[in-house]
């Protein structure tokens, strides 16, 4: 089996770095930059747990280096991922898998999904369809992401804590190739659960991204602080509630509450989200994925999203006085 991880960064060189150590896959990796030489140099460091090892993947700039693969794992921010299609397409023969690791609604939310807007295209995350056309929605995995980890220097990954991948097809079904590819994330000590609904689970962990992001950029608060203040609470819990009554229209069901998911996210402590890291090292935020898509969700459904529209307006000019968008 071979598995091409796009996007080694945080998350792409936890996965790589794991599969390689277990032998359970041909583990190869699209890198750049001091990162990619690095790995090339000294191969890729893990340290979790108070354990550091290194592994030896294969790593490329260039993704025609490295030829079909049997699953593509997209670990880039949204917004980075319609820009690299053109360069994924090398890996992809007839039955390649595209695992899409990445936060936010997915671009393939609407494919084969029954109702009145089956095979809807998103503009806010997928602007003129280029992944859905360029890549197709038949290849999708979908895949919720819950370690948190970073690279702390060129080849070096710290996992901060987690190691669960959800996965699941659009379709709902448990074919043979998701079920191949839980077998070899299990086979490197991840958890990798199959999900009928995976819809389902990626409005719980949007939930609380949609909202606690956003706000932390604004605010520069931990999700501690945030949960804290009775002021940003109401804000997130009054945007959660707009995205639930989107979601619930669209067919999913929650299994928590909303109170319950800002007590979860309280629960984590002083932690910095990634939207506001990515505005403290002035990278570019996931803005759109995570809020501007759940709006055009909310325009789609006729559903008024008056908060989330706010915070949106915000954080997009945010983004342009940082020089970021």
């Amino acid at each position: 089996m071979k598995i091409c991880i796009f996007g080694a960064g945080a998350i792409g060189g936890f996965l790589a770095g794991r599969l390689a150590k277990a032998g359970s896959a041909e583990v190869s990796l699209v890198a750049r930059g001091p990162h990619l030489a690095a790995i090339r140099e000294r191969g890729l460091t893990l340290r979790e747990g108070g354990e550091e090892y290194v592994t030896h993947p294969r790593a490329a700039a260039d993704a025609s280096e490295l030829g079909p693969q049997d699953y593509v794992v997209i670990t880039l921010k949204a917004h980075a991922v319609p820009g690299v299609v053109p360069a994924v397409q090398p890996l992809l023969g007839p039955e390649t898998a595209i695992v899409m690791a990445v936060n936010g609604v997915p671009w393939w939310y609407f494919y084969g999904l029954p109702g009145p807007w089956r095979d809807m295209r998103l503009s806010s995350i997928d602007p003129g369809d280029v992944q859905w056309q360029g890549w197709g929605p038949q290849r999708v995995i979908g895949c919720v992401v819950y370690p948190a980890a970073e690279v702390r220097e060129p080849g070096v990954i710290e996992v901060i804590e987690g190691d669960r991948f959800t996965l699941g097809e659009p379709d709902g079904s448990r074919s043979e190739r998701v079920v191949r590819l839980a077998e070899a994330l299990i086979a490197a000590g991840l958890k990798a659960p199959i999900r009928p609904r995976i819809r389902d689970e990626i409005w719980v962990k949007l939930w609380g991204n949609l909202s606690f992001n956003p706000i932390s950029a604004l605010t520069h608060a931990t999700l501690e602080q945030i949960v804290g203040d009775p002021g940003t609470r109401a804000v997130a819990r009054a945007m959660m509630l707009e995205a639930q009554e989107i979601a619930e229209k669209l067919g999913v069901r929650f299994p928590i509450t909303v109170d319950k998911r800002i007590e979860g996210a309280g629960a984590v402590g002083a932690h910095k989200t990634s939207m506001l890291q990515d505005l403290e090292r002035g990278r570019p935020m996931e803005h759109e994925a995570l809020v501007g898509a759940v709006a055009e969700l909310g325009r789609i459904t006729g559903t008024p999203t008056p908060i989330i529209d706010t915070v949106l307006a915000l954080i997009r000019l945010r983004a342009q006085t940082a020089g970021l968008s």
